[in-house]
């Protein structure tokens, strides 16, 4: 899967730990292989982020996402922090 990188995804991603932000590109390229998305939890949020979708960092951190294409092999990461992430 391609990943692109929205311009507030780069700025939170910035402000976090170092240590944070190296478990978070573990992930990102986790993410990359759509099998794993179970271990990763990816679901589809619903309410005002009904048409973006979550996965799990760790225990605490999220990233929220869209897909930019139907067949899911394009996704723009848009934001990525704790669980206020969802009220962005």
């Amino acid at each position: 899967m391609d990943v692109s990188y929205s311009p507030t995804f780069v700025r939170m991603f910035k402000a976090l730990p170092e240590a944070l932000q190296d478990e978070v590109i573990e992930k990102i390229e986790v993410f990359k292989d759509s099998a794993n998305h179970k271990a990763l939890k990816v679901h589809k949020l619903s309410g005002r982020l009904k048409d973006r979708y979550s996965f799990s960092v760790n225990y605490k951190t999220r990233i929220v996402f869209t897909h930019l294409n139907r067949e899911h092999r394009e996704a723009c990461l848009l934001a990525v922090g704790d669980h206020a992430v969802y009220d962005r």
